[in-house]
């Protein structure tokens, strides 16, 4: 399977266990599972927020990447990307 990332979160989503749902139970293709359920975002929070709840993961991320970001870089590299996800673009 091709990795697709969350337009949400910007979390890659490499399983089928990952992908959020449509009303109908339908996988989404756009937002994964911990933003998105029965077709509604599961909170409702700015981009800024979302950036915020992502850094709680942080250390997690970092365990798998060669690059060990601080929070510093990682906050910035996310405000640089996040607009360009759908849920952020408009």
């Amino acid at each position: 399977m091709e990795a697709k990332f969350c337009q949400s979160c910007g979390m890659p989503m490499t399983e089928t266990a990952h992908f959020g749902t449509e009303h109908n139970g339908v996988k989404s293709n756009d937002y994964c599972g911990y933003c998105y359920k029965n077709g509604a975002f599961t909170s409702d929070v700015t981009m800024e927020q979302m950036v915020d709840i992502c850094l709680e993961y942080l250390d997690e991320f970092n365990k798998d990447s060669e690059h060990k970001f601080t929070k510093e870089e990682a906050r910035a590299g996310m405000l640089e990307f996040f607009p360009t996800l759908k849920r952020w673009n408009s």
